[in-house]
């Protein structure tokens, strides 16, 4: 051995080896070893404080999340809108039927169970959403293909189509609301039953247009009035049962002006039908 120390060590070496030494602790940290340290997070979960934090920040977020859904069922009742939805191909194939000709049907009662409507795939007179969702898509599909088809489409254009009959439709609802509420009228129509059925023209509509497309404006008007006094008469013989009065309903002559008033007011929510539908799709068959 040439070249070596009195203690043992290489001459070249600049530093000690100092990694196979037992028993010593790094300067500045006594005590405490790998396995003192763990992992960081472990002195985290093990602190009582951050325990009583963690688990009062998910007691707020639980009151928030059910404050939240209940002014939310408030104004917009999430429960009650699935059962508009509750439709099956089969309704919706004999809802169509009925509102182009509702001449031979005759029951129009919304059936019942434990004094809660069935669902409207059920009972073909429950109203439901699906339809006039539906149908107010496709009119302004339908409308943006009519104007394509006489060089007058623009996406403004369209956007103010859109608009325009949804605001007509926030406005005929606002209106109903309004005269049953100067007539006060005792029904259990709610404001989603009447936004049903003020949508329901809008298959009409679509029915009228595509006749335009189809056979020009003869097709247009005669198709449009097929339509018009089918929804006049659908919308007659459904809100006669939910505004006038039991007798009156059933075809009995009652006097009286409450009664009266009832009796006007549907035919007036029934004749208002056909002028929105002529007013919304005049325009759009050259």
């Amino acid at each position: 051995m040439r070249n070596t120390s009195k203690d043992g060590t290489d001459p070249s070496q600049l530093f000690d080896d100092t990694s196979t030494a037992s028993g010593v602790q790094p300067a500045g940290f006594p005590g405490q070893g790998v396995g003192a340290m763990g992992y960081p997070g472990q002195t985290l979960l093990s602190d009582p404080m951050s325990n009583m934090a963690m688990a009062y920040g998910s007691s707020l977020a639980s009151q928030g999340k059910d404050l939240v859904d209940k002014n939310l069922d408030r104004f917009l009742p999430i429960s009650k809108l699935k059962y508009y939805f509750a439709v099956d191909t089969v309704y919706v194939g004999k809802k169509l039927g009925l509102l182009v000709f509702p001449y031979m049907h005759q029951n129009w009662e919304v059936s019942y169970q434990q004094d809660t409507p069935v669902a409207p795939r059920f009972d073909i007179n429950a109203p439901d959403l699906y339809i006039p969702a539906m149908g107010f898509i496709t009119y302004i599909l339908v409308s943006g293909l009519a104007l394509g088809t006489q060089n007058r489409f623009t996406p403004e254009i369209l956007g103010m189509q859109a608009s325009s009959a949804l605001v007509w439709l926030i406005m005929e609802v606002l209106a109903v609301l309004l005269s049953l509420y100067l007539v006060t009228v005792n029904t259990d129509l709610t404001t989603i039953d009447l936004v049903a059925f003020s949508g329901y023209k809008y298959v009409g509509m679509i029915v009228g247009v595509v006749a335009g497309l189809l056979f020009g404006r003869t097709g247009y008007y005669l198709t449009l009035l097929w339509c018009c006094i089918s929804i006049f008469i659908f919308m007659i013989r459904t809100l006669r049962l939910k505004l006038l009065s039991e007798a009156a309903a059933q075809g009995v002559l009652v006097h009286g002006a409450r009664n009266q008033l009832r009796m006007y007011l549907t035919m007036s929510i029934a004749a208002a039908q056909p002028i929105f539908m002529y007013w919304l799709t005049y325009h759009l068959v050259g």
